[in-house]
C-alpha cells in the first residue's frame, strides 16, 4: 500500500497498484524458492479485453523487471477466452510467456497452440465435476474419467502436430486421475494428492502419455473466431466451467479489493 500511495494518483489507480504489487512480491518470494517459472494471474475480469489484458500484463511484467526478476521466470496468468489468446498470442511475440488457464476443450488448446503460447492448463478436475453433477453423482474408473480423457486427447493432438505448447494437467480431484496422465508435459498436483502418491505402491505408475506414442485426434484445426464460438456455444460444459471460472476468480478478487479499500 506504500508502494501504491506512492505512485497511483486516485484510488482506483491506489488499489490496482496495491493488488499488482502484492500478486509480484507473492511471487518473488515463491521464486526464491523454486527453480522454474511462477505463474501470476491476470485481473479476471479482464478476460474478455484484449488490449485491458495486455496492459496488465506488461504491469506485471514490469514489476517483477523492477524487483530484479527476469521476465523468463514469470508465466502471466490469462483465461482462455478468445480475447484471452488473442492478448497471449501478442505477449509471446514480446517475449513474454503466458500461462492459458480456465480451459476446457480442445477449441480452446487449438487456439492456444496456434497463438504459440507457452503453457496451457487444463482442468480435469473441473470437468469431472461437472459430468459427475450432470449424471446424478456417478464416479468414473480413471481410463474413462472425462477430465482426465479430455486432457489425453489435448495432448496427444499436440503431439500429432508438432506443437511447442506445454500441457499442464491441472485440477485434480484424486491421485487416480493424475496416475492415469502419468507422462503428460507437466502436472500441477496439491499437497494432499502428492502425499497420497507418495504412499501409494510405485508400481501403480506407469506411463500413460508419450510423445513417441501419441494417438491422432484430428486434422490440424486453424481455429477462427466464428468457430471459437460456436465450439464453444455447443460444448455446454466448456462453455459453462470457462463462464463459472472467470466468475469465481472475479468473486475472489472483488473480496480483496474490498479488503485492500478499506485498509487504503
Amino acid at each position: 500500500m506504500k508502494y501504491a500511495k506512492a505512485h497511483g494518483k486516485t484510488k482506483e489507480e491506489q488499489i490496482d497498484l496495491t493488488l499488482d504489487k502484492l500478486f509480484v512480491n507473492f511471487g518473488v518470494e515463491i521464486l526464491k524458492i523454486v527453480p522454474g517459472r511462477v505463474s501470476t494471474e491476470v485481473d479476471a475480469r479482464l478476460s474478455f479485453d484484449t488490449e485491458a489484458t495486455l496492459k496488465k500484463a506488461h504491469d506485471i511484467i514490469k514489476l517483477y523487471n523492477d524487483a530484479g526478476i527476469d521476465k523468463e521466470r514469470v508465466l502471466v496468468k490469462i483465461a482462455s477466452t478468445w480475447e484471452g489468446i488473442e492478448a497471449a498470442k501478442q505477449l509471446e511475440k514480446e517475449g513474454i510467456h503466458c500461462n492459458m488457464t480456465l480451459l476446457f476443450s480442445l477449441a480452446q488448446a487449438a487456439a492456444c497452440a496456434e497463438a504459440g503460447v507457452t503453457l496451457i492448463s487444463p482442468f480435469a478436475g473441473r470437468i469431472t465435476d461437472f459430468f459427475k453433477a450432470k449424471e446424478g453423482g456417478k464416479d468414473f474408473p480413471a481410463d474413462k474419467d472425462p477430465g482426465v480423457n479430455s486432457v489425453k486427447a489435448i495432448y496427444n493432438y499436440y503431439k500429432q502436430h508438432g506443437y511447442k505448447t506445454v500441457v499442464m494437467g491441472a485440477s485434480f480431484r484424486t491421485k487416480e486421475q493424475i496416475i492415469e496422465l502419468a507422462g503428460c508435459d507437466l502436472l500441477t498436483i496439491s499437497p494432499k494428492l502428492l502425499d497420497d502418491l507418495a504412499k501409494a505402491p510405485a508400481d501403480l505408475v506407469t506411463r500413460k502419455l508419450d510423445p513417441a506414442k501419441h494417438e491422432n485426434v484430428r486434422a490440424k484445426w486453424a481455429i477462427t473466431q466464428k468457430e471459437f464460438a460456436w465450439a464453444l456455444t455447443l460444448d455446454e460444459m466448456a462453455h459453462m466451467k470457462t463462464a463459472e471460472g472467470i466468475r469465481n476468480f472475479a468473486k475472489d478478487l472483488e473480496k480483496l479489493i474490498d479488503i485492500v479499500s478499506k485498509e487504503l
